[in-house]
């Protein structure tokens, strides 16, 4: 996990170098995304955000987030249920843990994975533009219920 304060300034310079405004909701936004390690659907982003800032929109925060995914400082999980998950604290590829039945989101580092990119790309003559790799299976807090 990157440095919650380095990770939040380097958020905040990206935008400032493409002349975005930084209101005070935008800020919550990226202080919940730099900390977070639970991967949040814009709608739990939404909940938080709403404490502080009542008057928020929902369309306030899915707009953010799609700037943030667009400039690259958010990685997108998205699943065939629609609910996509943010993450901002390491918005570039890498393997996830998914819960199949609370659907908590975890991030794996597994040093081997980093070079399977170029060992697919140089098997296959592809040439690998993004890519995902989720394991999926049962957390060990659903499987002690």
């Amino acid at each position: 996990m990157a440095d919650t304060q380095t990770r939040l300034d380097e958020m905040i310079a990206r935008l400032r170098e493409r002349g975005h405004r930084l209101t005070p909701q935008r800020m919550a936004v990226l202080r919940i995304l730099a900390s977070s390690e639970e991967h949040p659907s814009v709608e739990q982003i939404y909940e938080r955000v709403k404490v502080d800032f009542p008057m928020t929109s929902l369309a306030t925060i899915y707009k953010t987030v799609t700037l943030l995914r667009e400039m690259g400082e958010v990685l997108e999980l998205g699943f065939s249920d629609d609910s996509n998950r943010y993450d901002g604290n390491k918005p570039y590829p890498h393997p996830h843990l998914i819960c199949v039945k609370c659907k908590k989101i975890v991030d794996l580092e597994v040093a081997s994975l980093s070079e399977l990119p170029q060992v697919v790309a140089q098997s296959t003559g592809y040439q690998i533009v993004s890519q995902r790799l989720d394991f999926f299976g049962v957390c060990p807090q659903c499987r002690g219920k």
